[in-house]
């Protein structure tokens, strides 16, 4: 089994920043992918950034040149750079992790709780 647990949310002012960060352990063999996603009220869960191994990241338009998707292979965690947030930002954040658990070519998802983040002045 493998835990996910993000950290770092919070209450952010507009223009301000936040760290997010996310901690994968258990039974890991490999990560091949590590992403951020976050869900709005009222709102379907969407795609942040995400971050595959031996391909460039991947980002939602709305967040390119605003937020900063990396990863620590030696330490399984996963973090998120958020500048110039915006009002909009404001969603529960939520990590993703495709782990292979084995020396089976099987590739599991996992997903951590949330962190809130909130935007607001």
């Amino acid at each position: 089994q493998v835990q996910v647990v993000e950290s770092g949310g919070g209450l952010v002012q507009p223009g301000g920043s936040l760290r997010l960060s996310c901690a994968a352990s258990g039974s890991i063999f490999r990560i091949y992918a590590m992403g951020w996603y976050r869900e709005a009220p009222g709102k379907q869960r969407e795609l942040v950034a995400r971050s595959t191994d031996g391909r460039s990241p991947n980002y939602a338009d709305s967040v390119k040149g605003r937020f900063t998707i990396s990863r620590d292979n030696t330490k399984n965690t996963l973090y998120l750079q958020m500048n110039s947030v915006k009002p909009e930002d404001t969603a529960i954040y939520f990590c993703n992790m495709e782990v292979q658990t084995s020396g089976l070519p099987v590739r599991y998802s996992y997903w951590g709780q949330g962190t809130q983040v909130t935007v607001s002045s």
